[in-house]
């Protein structure tokens, strides 16, 4: 392999480009990016960013001492991909040929069509983002969030820091039920409850009033109506994987990949927000959207992209963080596959906990709030027995 080009210039990227490098390719590397800025760290944005702590320098995920051997391409969006041929086609008319390719285009943040267009709604994926979102977090003004997951969440935490009024708004009757099961939910979800925060469940927006481009308030289905001085939606993000449409790639919710991040096409492998890689414990492709997962992936497509004869490797149980109100909350493992929850040290209701989910007597989770030595010990064991568990169907 002569050429690796890698579409995608923030964490995954710059993480396969690392790999690459640290694997001993010292071929000709291509990293193509749509925004201008080089990689940053995003979880800082809704956190520190937003309270005035750290500026964009201090988001840089390049060392200063740091040399790739990279040629940028930035500020150069991909258009589509000739698979076969392993053919990147730009926007600005250039076509980039490689021999190997990895594709890490990350997700955007998904929009809701009744809100969009209007100069105080905001998202929170990127840093020009997280710029706008902070010019308006002004002491006493009314903030609605629609969506309470974990980017609603920390932004509702730092919002209250900041001296704002904060309703969220979840469509489900228990927040991050998905990620965390519905007890540990609910004690998560009871930060924000306890700090202030006006938490309405199981409704979701039927209507908004405006005043020019800005809107005013929002009508919900549960007949509550919540004036708002600002928005933010946090619903989810969207693979970035339109530019794909005619690459000859299988592509469903993410580029679908083995689990080692190879794709359908020779020489082209998927990682990040944008790849739903295979996974064994539950026996289909998944799209994991997790900072630690990100860096795994690469140094592993990687491994695969240079070596194709590789082995997958056992991965280990998907890893994320959360900070809210002083709060560290650390998850690791698959909350699906459990089917019961023990706490094993601290008091849910103090948040500061220590929950192992097991299924039967295998432990296929752990969640930790403010225990933090605890969770990095039953993380290790997670990693160390890393064998599939099929979910019930």
């Amino acid at each position: 392999m002569e050429t690796l080009a890698i579409v995608g210039a923030s964490l995954a990227g710059l993480s396969a480009a690392r790999a690459a490098r640290a694997q001993g390719f010292a071929g000709r590397l291509i990293i193509i990016g749509d925004e201008l800025e080089r990689p940053y760290d995003r979880p800082p944005l809704s956190k520190d960013f937003l309270l005035g702590r750290i500026g964009a320098g201090d988001l840089a995920l390049e060392t200063s001492d740091e040399d790739l051997g990279a040629e940028w391409l930035l500020g150069s969006r991909a258009l589509g991909l000739d698979g076969p041929n392993r053919t990147i086609m730009l926007k600005d008319g250039r076509r980039v040929a490689a021999d190997g390719i990895v594709i890490a285009t990350g997700a955007s943040a998904r929009k809701l069509p009744a809100l969009d267009g209007f100069a105080n709604v905001h998202t929170l994926r990127t840093l020009a983002d997280g710029q706008k979102l902070a010019a308006e977090l002004v002491p006493g003004r009314r903030l609605v969030i629609v969506g309470a997951g974990f980017i609603g969440a920390e932004v509702a935490s730092t919002a209250t820091e900041l001296g704002l009024e904060v309703t969220l708004i979840n469509s489900d009757l228990v927040p991050f039920c998905a990620a965390l099961g519905a007890e540990m939910g609910e004690v998560v979800a009871g930060l924000q409850e306890t700090r202030g925060v006006t938490l309405l469940r199981g409704t979701t927006l039927q209507g908004i009033d405006a005043d020019g481009d800005r809107v005013t308030g929002l009508t919900l289905t549960s007949g509550q109506y919540l004036p708002a001085d600002l928005v933010l939606v946090g619903i989810g993000a969207v693979p970035n994987t339109g530019w794909l449409s005619f690459s000859g790639l299988e592509v469903k919710n993410g580029v679908l990949c083995d689990a080692s991040g190879r794709t359908n096409l020779p020489g082209i492998v998927a990682v990040g927000d944008c790849a739903a890689w295979f996974d064994e414990r539950h026996g289909a492709h998944r799209r994991v959207e997790h900072w630690t997962s990100a860096t795994e992936q690469a140094e592993a497509a990687v491994g695969a992209l240079l070596n194709p004869d590789a082995l997958a490797g056992s991965p280990k149980p998907h890893y994320f963080w959360s900070d809210q109100y002083g709060v560290k909350l650390q998850f690791a493992g698959s909350a699906a596959q459990a089917d019961r929850v023990q706490i094993e040290a601290g008091a849910a209701e103090t948040r500061d906990v220590l929950a192992v989910y097991y299924r039967g007597e295998e432990p296929v989770a752990v969640l930790g709030m403010n225990q933090v030595r605890l969770f990095t010990t039953w993380r290790r064991t997670l990693n160390q027995a890393a064998v599939p568990v099929p979910v019930p169907a």
